[in-house]
């Protein structure tokens, strides 16, 4: 097999992925709306699905990359990926969508968790950071493109680029079975792989790691109200600009190229974001990432409360780029502060209880707030979402947090 460079394969997975799941986010909702017809309260449900699986799989399937390997892990999940991704484009039904996420769900577990740690074990901890942030700034530039071909693929037919979008991710897997190397990995040896135990003591150790130390259980917490306040947004947000907004006539051009803008927007200045970012804090200390993180949650429940608020189209674009820019770069910071404070050997596994814990937030708040939106409104929605990532700042502000007491857990 031809292997390449692990920041290569990790550089060009994180750019590849991004071009084709944007090629069939950028149309997803529109897609679901005016093709399938699904309400708010769908449109979240549909997430929930997704979510639910990904909170009973996450865990499993990480102890499976912890034990087994990594590298089989991910080629799994993305190939996984694609085939959720032609069954939601192929079948317009709100039944066949849900089966979709469910199955997109369950290969996303595969690669959460076992794509970071992977990397961090191929490079080492001293240099993952700068990797992941790198790897945000190639998957925004790989978004780009992907938003210009799935709106160009469009308006052709909406659900084209959902389609090609999934066949180009199983394009993905064989060019990851061909180039992906895996040598800072030691597997489980031979004769314990086709037994539960070691699986079983894998996961214990995991457990173990998140109680015995304070600040990765704050790490979780943070992951689960977050996952609350994100689900809303991100299910409803075109959805409260169709609704809730006349487009600028501008071309005359349809809503789904004007999404295809918005989405270009938020990309660039995503890219100069995490730039600015990545400069800001190389070398710095590791209080200095932590108050970095406290500022852009605090700035996102601003932006999100402002964006249900805007009256304006105007007003509104600006504040969902607010919101976006600073998840995309908060998102990096995050996944190494949680990555410093793994030991390697339980690595996937505490990561994908922190996407475990995201999913529950999602499964709790996410249903919540659809049914908000389609009882009250989609303002009051957005309006809310903003509010409910208040407790994420007084996690950032409990004693030893932003100080970096807590920071050695490895030792």
């Amino acid at each position: 097999m031809f292997r390449l460079r692990p920041t290569t394969v990790y550089l060009t997975l994180q750019a590849a992925l991004a071009l084709c799941l944007t090629m069939i986010f950028t149309v997803a909702a529109v897609y679901r709306v005016q093709t399938v017809g699904m309400n708010p309260l769908q449109l979240v449900l549909v997430g929930t699905a997704l979510e639910i699986a990904c909170f009973l799989f996450e865990v499993p399937t990480g102890v499976v990359a912890d034990v087994f390997s990594r590298r089989l892990s991910i080629i799994i999940g993305v190939f996984l990926l694609g085939a959720a991704s032609i069954l939601e484009g192929s079948i317009g039904l709100f039944g066949a969508i849900l089966l979709a996420q469910v199955v997109w769900g369950f290969g996303y577990t595969f690669t959460s968790g076992a794509t970071e740690a992977w990397i961090a074990d191929e490079v080492g901890e001293a240099a993952v950071e700068q990797v992941f942030l790198r790897g945000v700034q190639v998957g925004q530039l790989g978004a780009l493109l992907g938003t210009g071909i799935g709106v160009a693929l469009a308006s052709i037919q909406l659900n084209l680029p959902i389609i090609v979008g999934g066949g180009l991710i199983v394009l993905i897997g064989l060019f990851l079975v061909v180039t992906m190397p895996e040598n800072g990995f030691k597997p489980a040896p031979r004769e314990d792989r086709t037994t539960w135990h070691t699986m079983g003591a894998t996961l214990r150790e995991g457990v173990r790691s998140v109680r015995g130390r304070p600040l990765l259980i704050t790490l979780l917490a943070i992951s689960a109200v977050a996952g609350m306040a994100s689900e809303g947004f991100d299910r409803l947000w075109q959805n409260h600009l169709l609704v809730n907004f006349s487009f600028p006539s501008l071309g005359g051009l349809d809503p789904v190229v004007w999404f295809g803008i918005i989405n270009a927007g938020a990309m660039l200045i995503s890219i100069v974001a995490v730039e600015v970012v990545n400069r800001r804090l190389k070398g710095r200390p590791h209080n200095a990432a932590v108050r970095a993180l406290f500022a852009m949650y605090l700035l996102l429940s601003v932006s999100v409360v402002l964006f249900g608020l805007a009256q304006q189209f105007g007003l509104a674009l600006a504040a969902f780029w607010a919101s976006t820019t600073l998840r995309r770069t908060s998102g990096p910071l995050y996944t190494a502060w949680l990555n410093r404070n793994i030991p390697s050997q339980v690595r996937a596994t505490v990561i994908s209880m922190s996407s475990q814990s995201d999913a529950l937030g999602q499964i709790v708040g996410g249903p919540l707030i659809g049914l908000l939106a389609t009882g009250v409104s989609l303002r009051a929605a957005m309006i809310v979402t903003g509010l409910s990532l208040a407790p994420v700042l007084l996690l950032f502000g409990r004693k030893g947090t932003l100080s970096g007491e807590e920071l050695a857990l490895s030792q």
